[in-house]
């Protein structure tokens, strides 16, 4: 079992920046293909980023490339998605989630454990 816990969620005006946090508890997180995915009121939840257990292979949504960073830090079972020149089209709830297989993929149902959801608001 994975528990992962979201933090760094918040309001920030357009052209601003965030840092998400997932913190990782229970089986070996270094294991683990870490994602994050995103859900807007009425839409579906969608893909963002997903990163390796080693950091080698990493994959970017096209609507975030360029302005998001996926890293982790296995040794502080963590993993973070850093957000730049945000926009009022990225408020969403942001979600951490972990696969336990080592490939990378684009939809949320291989992945086997979630968090609760960070709310990230983008005013115009």
């Amino acid at each position: 079992q994975v528990q992962l816990v979201e933090s760094g969620g918040g309001l920030v005006q357009a052209g601003g920046s965030l840092r998400l946090s997932c913190a990782a508890s229970g089986r070996t997180f270094s294991s683990y293909v870490m994602g994050w995915f995103r859900q807007a009121p009425g839409k579906e939840r969608e893909f963002v980023a997903a990163i390796t257990w080693s950091g080698g292979s990493i994959h970017y949504a096209d609507s975030v490339k360029g302005r998001f960073t996926i890293s982790r830090d296995n040794a502080k079972n963590t993993v973070y998605l850093e957000m730049n020149s945000l926009k009022p089209e990225d408020t969403a709830v942001y979600y951490c989630a972990a696969k336990a297989s080592q490939a990378i993929v684009v939809v949320s149902t291989p992945y086997n454990y979630w968090g609760q959801g960070t709310q990230v608001t983008v005013s115009s």
